[in-house]
């Protein structure tokens, strides 16, 4: 693949809170420090199971990056938390959105309305002159930034082994499940694919045999063994994928799901969608059956993910975003 003209020379300073969407910031070729060990954080230390380090980022301290001569060319924020941590920073500021305000609104305990987190967030990156950029058009609009940068997700087949399907099994990617029951339509879900069988990885206590992985490359052995991948979504509370189903569709899975207005899938092309927990179930059983099928639709959600979420697409829209945020904040 064609390698997009970067800036190699750029410093970047981000806080850890997402490890697979921050390793795609290796794609930017820039170094890149990433604050770790914060308290009172989901994610308080790097998580080497879902992700290494960027080869170009190191762990440093809060206190290591006010200590940086002259900051940083660009910061990336993931909240409003870490817009206050990073205040007295120099340098130019991204907040990115990563989930729907309806969904943040849904799972926590918040006092205002939407409409007021809205003016809150507005006002305060006008205060601190920060851009925005959202991971889909649905997520930036929901806390009312309809006319923000979008930069959706990113990823390279080639850096997953060939699909063998072996596994007569579903699988699903998805973290602290009971939390987000109905951000992922847990109950539909289950309607579907109770009697299917189905491996979960991710951090879930309440759910028996589920597991983390052990690292990417445990993570992608998992994808390549397994014959269909599961991704449902409310559609008012979360987008029609993540960035685990485009790794599922990167290594040559099928997708199976809900309808969505924005899933990426194509019905009997890369996989099968359907709001009747019965079809699906029978489309999961024809996968489990066949696996020249399986092979078939997975080849086209592979050809589907190079379409639509490439890491040049996603290095070269990052790189016109930190451009916008560097022009808009005065030098010094």
């Amino acid at each position: 693949m064609a390698k997009h003209p970067l800036h190699p020379h750029w410093r970047l300073l981000t806080l850890n809170c997402h490890e697979a969407w921050i390793h795609q910031l290796e794609s930017l070729a820039c170094p890149l420090d990433i604050i770790d060990g914060l308290p009172n954080r989901l994610v308080t230390s790097w998580d080497y199971r879902i992700r290494p380090l960027p080869k170009n980022g190191r762990l440093i301290t809060l206190s290591q990056a006010h200590a940086t001569p002259g900051g940083y060319d660009c910061i990336i924020a993931h909240s409003i938390q870490d817009m206050m941590d990073v205040k007295e920073i120099p340098g130019a500021r991204i907040l990115v959105i990563h989930n729907r305000m309806e969904s943040r609104v849904q799972s926590a305990t918040v006092s205002q309305s939407i409409p007021e987190v809205q003016s809150i967030l507005k006002n305060y990156l006008a205060l601190v002159g920060g851009s925005v950029v959202a991971v889909s058009t649905a997520k930036g609009g929901s806390w009312g930034f309809s006319e923000c940068d979008v930069v959706e997700f990113g990823t390279n087949v080639d850096h997953y082994p060939p699909w063998r399907g072996t596994i007569a099994a579903g699988l699903r990617i998805a973290n602290q499940i009971e939390q987000k029951k109905a951000i992922l339509l847990w109950e539909f879900h289950q309607a579907a694919f109770a009697d299917i069988p189905l491996t979960i990885v991710g951090v879930n206590p309440t759910i028996p045999n589920a597991r983390p992985s052990k690292d990417w490359a445990d993570l992608k052995e998992t994808l390549a063994a397994h014959r269909f991948y599961i991704h449902t979504a409310h559609p008012e509370l979360e987008d029609g994928y993540n960035m685990a189903t485009v790794e599922a569709m990167a290594a040559g899975l099928p997708i199976l799901g809900n309808c969505h207005p924005t899933s990426p899938i194509e019905h009997g092309k890369s996989g099968f969608l359907s709001d009747d927990p019965q079809a699906l179930n029978q489309y999961a059983r024809m996968l489990l059956q066949d696996q020249a099928l399986a092979e078939r639709l997975g080849q086209q959600a592979r050809s589907r993910v190079v379409e639509l979420f490439s890491l040049p697409r996603f290095a070269a829209g990052f790189k016109k975003a930190i451009e916008k945020a560097m022009h808009a904040t005065p030098a010094g």
